[in-house]
């Protein structure tokens, strides 16, 4: 580590570069053939006018988007901080922006109205944080976590709370009995197993009958609580889940309210990938069995799927996109406009996360597949639809029924790209600034936003 005001000189860099074990490593490297090529013989290319269009027009879009920031606390300890995060809603009426769009000159006023959005925050204890009479600051935050999922406020004051719905994913999880280590809790202190339950319960494990244990401990936040330094990676762990649990959340809320028939007129949009990552990573699965059950219910009604997508704004599927879209002259676009690459299991680790692993790419993580998408006006967006049948999960084969209400996604998607930030569409973007600066916060929760649906559904 650097001293204070003490910079590097040219010497060390100059002695990499003449280092003879930086030219054997590089001639061990394996590198990827590059070149030009057109992209209709890729595998899997796909052009969205060679489908059959459906004629479906939404009335809405809501797009679900979260944000997260540590705060310090003064009690007495160094680097005690909190974590606050945020998770917005914002629904956009599509029927409003299309009156709006046919004026020559656009009132602002008329073009805000367009859009609803409401938020909720919460909040969570980081390093040096200890509430009530706890051990730790792992035992605050897992009890914290618990309260915060049993407090939220849910879509509709008659219904369960965030933690009801969580608790039914949990469900899916302990289906047969799943265990999992005691020592992934900092007061249980050997590597017996217990077995995790729903609600709040003391441990029954002989020495430790005092202590609580939580069924939100199963989403294992606390492993990632960093006691030495700021846990930037814990708090967005737990904004990413909590949009992907907000999803399922209204969806469930829509059944319970028999308004399924009304899911025909709406598009979700998630920002970011249809998975679950890191210590929450069973998620997936439970995400996945909840939104078939759902979508097979909805079906019945409205006889297509739910329209369901998550957008990717950075990573390595946006990279090797913009790498196929540029000649080996630097010239851009030469990926076509209104066409899709619908990608597998080979294509994925060949090119994009090399590995030879037989499982396929995020069977553990995902409950959604991707394709690369390029617009009516040249825009690049790599996008996910979920898994609504078993068949759509086999990676290995991309075909346009494995991805549902494909031509129907494309069609909105040229719609809603935007041109004021790459890889991005208009929905998303007004769900980040609501959760960034949650101008909404003490609205009460969605119930406006839902009762729109319904009104606009009927």
């Amino acid at each position: 580590m650097a001293f204070e005001n003490e910079f590097a000189s040219y010497r060390p860099l100059a002695r990499v570069l003449d280092d003879k074990k930086l030219d054997a490593l590089k001639d061990r490297m394996s590198v990827h053939p590059m070149g030009d090529a057109d992209a209709s013989h890729y595998p899997n290319f796909i052009d969205i006018n060679s489908l059959t269009p459906s004629g479906w027009k939404p009335n809405m879009v809501l797009a679900i988007d979260g944000s997260n920031t540590s705060v310090p606390i003064n009690n007495g300890f160094p680097g005690a901080e909190i974590g606050y995060v945020t998770t917005a809603s914002v629904l956009i009426l599509m029927d409003k922006v299309r009156r709006v769009e046919k004026s020559q000159f656009i009132d602002p006023k008329a073009f805000r109205e367009t859009e609803k959005a409401s938020t909720f925050d919460s909040m969570y204890p980081g390093c040096n944080m200890i509430i009530d009479n706890e051990q730790s600051a792992r035992c605050s935050l897992r009890k914290l976590v618990f309260e915060q999922l049993s407090s939220s406020p849910p879509v509709f004051s008659d219904f369960e709370s965030l933690l009801d719905t969580y608790e039914v994913l949990l469900g899916h999880r302990l289906q047969g009995g799943v265990k999992l280590p005691a020592h992934q809790l900092e007061e249980l202190e050997d590597t017996d197993e217990m077995e995790f339950g729903h609600g709040a319960f003391k441990c029954t494990k002989i020495g430790y009958e005092d202590r609580w244990l939580y069924s939100t401990d199963a989403l294992r936040f606390h492993e990632l609580l960093n006691n030495s330094g700021s846990s930037g990676e814990l708090f967005g762990q737990i904004s990413f889940v909590l949009e992907r649990l907000w999803l399922v959340h209204i969806l469930r809320a829509f059944e319970h309210k028999k308004w399924l028939h009304t899911l025909k007129d709406v598009v979700f949009v998630l920002d970011g990938s249809l998975a679950v990552y890191s210590v929450s990573a069973w998620l997936s699965t439970a995400i996945k069995n909840e939104l078939q059950r759902i979508n097979v219910a909805q079906k019945q009604i409205n006889g297509i799927d739910l329209a369901i997508i998550g957008v990717e704004k950075t990573g390595r599927f946006v990279e090797h996109f913009d790498l196929i879209d540029t000649a080996l002259t630097g010239e851009k676009g030469i990926f076509p406009n209104r066409s899709a690459l619908l990608l597998d299991d080979g294509y994925i680790k060949r090119n994009i996360i090399f590995s030879k692993s037989t499982r396929q790419y995020g069977q553990q993580t995902y409950f959604g597949r991707k394709f690369f998408y390029k617009t009516a006006n040249g825009y690049r967006l790599v996008v996910q639809t979920p898994y609504l049948a078993d068949e759509h999960s086999n990676l290995l084969t991309a075909t346009p029924e494995q991805f549902p209400r494909l031509h129907d996604i494309c069609e909105l998607l040229d719609q809603l790209v935007s041109n004021r930030y790459p890889n991005s569409i208009s929905p998303l973007i007004s769900a980040h600034a609501e959760a960034a600066i949650p101008l909404s916060l003490g609205n009460k929760l969605f119930e406006e936003i839902a009762n729109e649906i319904k009104k606009r559904g009927q």
